[in-house]
């Protein structure tokens, strides 16, 4: 009885022992380059006024990368302090419904740290790391029953959003455990842009909606979240919003409004929109009275797919050739090398913009530091004053102090890029060293893992990794070499 007592008290202060951190909103775009944001890209033509402004208001991270060039590894990264390839994924990502959830159980992740400090916890948007279905007797994914082991059981008060990439099935809103309408017709495959595999669909579900739903409901569950205060400041709790965006990953399926919004085809018209989502968000958090003390963090998962880096040339192609594009309009993933999946630049470094104004980060701070998203966890950690969990988060460093102009007190380890296929490349200071023979991506050649001759590039001096240092600087190499493999033998 006295141990039951004394859990009672423990959670009936939690809300008062919460009320004066910070909210805390992480919005997560799916394949936006580097260069599709304007204050990143200055020679960009798709505008993005509320991305540009709130990278004015705060920090942005200019040498920031996703942990991996792909979609499931990142956002395993990103929500545990983890690199994926320490998970059971090696390359690739998860396909539902064949894949079971990837988040091994018990693992901390933000939200579960979070919720047992205090916060409420809500996922707005795309999940793709894994549910368990119900099946038939054949063993068949079953969509219209509740599932299980997806964000709720990670931490998450509540969810609305997909399974996966708005390409993949079911073609369905699901909301905590269960979809919220059954999948009672068939997608057709359609092809790129808007492409999309075939599968079971709600009939009332429309791809070019999704943006704007999950706009409306995360504006909704800030204004719920925060309305306590304005009755009772005491009974408020903080929030945590992660919001995983499902543009602008094809399909490219801009909503009608914004089609023909940039004359740079539905890829231009689809980034506006993005901007004008993470506009939506923006405005309720400045309409809660709370803009001040809210984290803001805005990143998108790895590099764009739409355009790749011709070797040789110092132009961008379109993926497809019936895009209407010219090579002069517009650089997705600016002047770096390469395209999604790929382990040259251009398949990770995102755009990474950090807000916090009462939190001491100031308007216009630009940010050398090379910074992962696996370092989410571990700044989210310090803004709380809470410390990280025994064992949870090991590839997690705070920016906290970066974002606010000061230096780390310890150098941060160097930071892994992940490919598709699971080539790695390590980066300290302006030196990157490709432990492969290639892109392990898309572009050739595509190489395979720890096959020689392995790539040495000084970013500095060579941000489109065009000369191979690797038998000039075998001193550099080595170091990195051994520096990667330490890393990667940490359990």
């Amino acid at each position: 009885m006295k141990s039951l007592a004394l859990l009672a008290l423990i959670l009936a202060l939690c809300p008062a022992a919460a009320a004066d951190k910070p909210n805390i909103v992480v919005i997560l775009a799916d394949d936006m380059g580097y260069g599709d944001v304007g204050v990143l890209n200055p020679k960009s033509k798709i505008p993005t006024p509320h991305l540009d402004g709130l990278a004015r208001s705060g920090a942005s991270f200019l040498d920031a990368h996703s942990g991996s060039a792909v979609c499931t590894p990142t956002r395993y990264g990103l929500l545990t302090g983890r690199y994926c390839w320490r998970s059971r994924l090696k390359s690739g990502v998860l396909f539902p419904p064949r894949d079971k959830p990837l988040i091994e159980d018990n693992r901390p992740t933000i939200a579960s740290y979070l919720k047992s400090r205090g916060y409420q916890t809500a996922m707005v948007g795309k999940w793709h790391l894994g549910i368990e279905w119900a099946r038939d007797e054949r063993g068949k994914a079953v969509f219209d029953e509740p599932f299980t082991n997806g964000p709720i059981e990670k931490g998450f008060d509540q969810w609305f959003g997909i399974a996966a990439s708005l390409d993949m099935v079911p073609y369905v809103y699901l909301r905590d455990h269960q979809a919220v309408a059954k999948c009672t017709t068939t997608q057709k495959a359609i092809g790129f842009p808007k492409y999309v595999r075939a599968g079971p669909r709600d009939p009332n579900f429309d791809p070019g909606d999704v943006l704007d739903d999950l706009a409306t409901e995360a504006a909704t569950f800030i204004k719920k979240a925060t309305s306590p205060r304005k009755q009772d400041p005491a009974a408020h709790r903080p929030y945590f919003l992660y919001m995983p965006l499902t543009g602008p990953h094809k399909p490219v399926w801009p909503h009608e409004r914004f089609v023909g919004r940039t004359r740079l085809g539905l890829y231009g018209d689809f980034i506006h929109q993005v901007d004008y989502t993470v506009g939506v968000v923006l405005k309720a958090i400045a309409d809660s009275g709370q803009g001040d003390n809210t984290l803001v963090i805005y990143t998108s998962d790895n590099g764009s797919f739409m355009y790749r880096r011709k070797e040789g040339q110092n132009h961008h192609l379109a993926d497809e050739k019936d895009q209407g594009y010219r090579p002069s309009d517009h650089s997705a993933n600016h002047h770096w090398r390469g395209t999604k999946a790929d382990v040259w630049e251009g398949g990770h470094r995102v755009p990474f913009f950090v807000r916090w104004a009462a939190g001491g980060i100031q308007p216009g701070t630009r940010v050398s530091r090379v910074t992962c998203h696996t370092d989410i966890f571990a700044t989210i950690a310090a803004v709380t004053g809470e410390p990280v969990p025994a064992g949870a988060a090991e590839d997690s460093f705070s920016l906290l102090p970066a974002a606010r102009g000061k230096a780390d007190a310890k150098p941060r380890p160097g930071v892994i890029n992940h490919s598709a296929s699971g080539i790695f490349a390590i980066r300290r200071g302006p030196w990157k060293l490709v432990a492969g023979n290639g892109s392990g991506g898309r572009q050739g050649p595509r190489g395979k893992p720890f096959q020689k001759p392995y790539h040495l590039y000084n970013l500095d001096n060579d941000p489109g990794e065009t000369t191979n240092l690797i038998e000039s600087r075998p001193e550099i190499a080595a170091q990195l070499e051994e520096e990667l493999m330490r890393i990667r033998s940490i359990d």
